[in-house]
């Protein structure tokens, strides 16, 4: 199985952070511009209702690269440790004869930062360590690493910023990577994963992007909400990032989106790049281009902002699959997830015929979908990071989605007929049956005593860890990136004849 064959295409997964998919124009009415993103929709295969299966960072990102629950291998906030013995895709498609690079981010915590891909062309712009475990044996002091609403206070435009040095590295390498992929005589297909930190907050972005829009053109929440109609974990969100004290104005509000699509525009320019790279060096030609993010953003919709919620636009995410020789343009219906990207890569690697998977596989294949062959239509979501108390879990099948807490009351919509979730229908009479379906189905899927039990335990070592590795000598796990600079551009130890013919795309015949 680890032959290359002539079919197996290249892969570029190309990844967007905290990207809610209710904003995008190819999902409705919307003035956010994205040219280069609606021209892959326009020739890709589009998923309507994709969801993440935890509405945070890491966990979100180690469920999509092991197609794995988050219980499953303890991803439960952003300080989890992804295990090194747990193969990705990464691991998978590299067996299947691929090289495979990320650049960007991936959020891995713990000493392996690698976990399959061969390359790695940055570091990461979150920390690798446990400093940010989540505590639920009742601390009440709050974290300074929490979310709060200076994000919102202080939206507007900026010249540079955190996010926007990663952002360029990430792409500039990512670019550097493809041109050499076109260059090389290695005869492996690729799989090369581009990890944008944008459009998450903070809500700035650079003058070029702020000013493609005004604020006219900027909708405001559509929803908004009294504290008593709010469920209990909205009201936790809302005062562990202060909502619920902080002061800022509807104009903060609209700021804050007006900053938050100019970023969507930036993150669409860097794909732009990127494609027309793959076009100029002739990779477009059997490369699959696969567009998703890792979780939404609230954006003030409910009185919520960030993620951490089962609501849509928390936990809704973008996908699109662009191979239009290999995939008829279209749309999806049906409910899937990130977790089904590792399956699905793996077929795309192996033509459908990989064989036995290490460890079964809670993801399941998109193909069918994307060959009109039918598919699932369901989707299952855990959560136990900051913000909750005990296990937040969620199904979504058909027109309903279904979220219980056993510290909170369960709640029940049907988004065929209520997409903004406005009515919780769980205590009604026409939907008891419905109710007490997903209930049991919830209790056979999930011991939400043993899980509660696993993250404490979790929490507690990887505070006591975290304290202990702060004290004394620090080894950091935070990846660095390391060039050999003694074989790049021109050398005395290179034949100057060779190097140039080497590094020049197109060859000269």
């Amino acid at each position: 199985m680890s032959q290359k064959t002539a079919s197996q295409p290249n892969i570029l997964f190309l990844m967007a952070d905290q990207m809610a998919a209710p904003v995008l124009p190819i999902y409705g009415d919307s003035p956010v511009k994205v040219p280069h993103l609606q021209s892959l929709a326009e020739g890709g295969v589009v998923f309507d209702s994709a969801y993440c299966n935890s509405p945070l960072c890491a966990p979100s990102r180690f469920v999509l690269m092991t197609g794995q629950r988050p219980s499953r291998i303890g991803a439960f906030d952003n300080a989890a440790e992804l295990r090194a013995d747990m193969p990705t895709y990464a691991h998978y498609l590299r067996e299947l004869g691929y090289r495979t690079a990320l650049s960007g981010k991936m959020h891995f915590c713990g000493p392996d930062q690698l976990h399959g891909f061969e390359d790695r062309l940055t570091s990461d712009i979150y920390p690798a360590d446990f400093g940010w475990a989540v505590n639920w044996d009742g601390d009440e002091s709050r974290p300074t690493w929490y979310h709060d609403m200076s994000s919102v206070q202080e939206a507007g435009p900026c010249v540079r910023s955190n996010q926007l040095d990663f952002d360029d590295e990430v792409v500039f390498h990512a670019q550097r990577y493809l041109y050499n992929q076109a260059r090389t005589r290695d005869e492996r297909p690729f799989c090369l994963t581009v990890s944008m930190t944008h459009p998450h907050d903070p809500y700035t972005i650079g003058e070029e992007y702020w000013n493609r829009y005004s604020d006219d053109e900027i909708p405001m929440p559509s929803v908004r909400l009294g504290d008593a109609e709010r469920d209990p974990h909205s009201k936790r969100l809302r005062a562990l990032y202060q909502a619920d004290t902080a002061e800022f104005s509807e104009q903060d509000i609209r700021r804050a989106r007006r900053a938050y699509f100019g970023a969507i525009s930036y993150v669409d320019d860097q794909i732009g790049k990127l494609i027309n790279t793959l076009r100029e060096t002739g990779l477009d030609e059997n490369t699959i281009i696969v567009f998703s993010g890792d979780h939404g953003d609230m954006l003030g919709e409910r009185d919520l902002w960030y993620k951490m919620s089962w609501f849509e636009w928390s936990a809704r995410v973008p996908l699109i699959v662009h191979a239009p020789e290999r995939f008829k343009p279209g749309r999806v219906s049906q409910s899937v997830s990130t977790m089904d990207l590792l399956p699905t890569f793996v077929d795309m690697a192996s033509g459908g015929d990989y064989g036995q998977y290490a460890v079964p596989l809670d993801g399941r294949s998109l193909m069918p979908h994307l060959q009109r062959e039918g598919g699932h239509d369901e989707v299952t979501g855990e959560y136990m990071g900051e913000g909750t108390v005990a296990p937040l879990m969620m199904i979504r099948r058909g027109d309903y989605k279904y979220v219980c807490c056993p510290s909170d009351p369960d709640q029940l919509f049907d988004l065929a007929r209520d997409p903004q979730e406005r009515t919780n229908l769980a205590d009604d009479p026409a939907y008891a049956e419905t109710l007490q379906s997903l209930r049991a189905e919830a209790a056979e899927r999930w011991d939400m005593d043993a899980i509660h039990q696993d993250v404490l335990e979790s929490q507690r070592r990887r505070r006591l860890v975290a304290s202990a590795l702060s004290k004394g000598r620090i080894t950091p796990w935070d990846h660095q990136p390391w060039v050999d600079a003694s074989v790049q551009y021109m050398r005395n130890t290179l034949d100057l004849g060779d190097l140039e013919a080497r590094s020049r795309f197109p060859r000269v015949k």
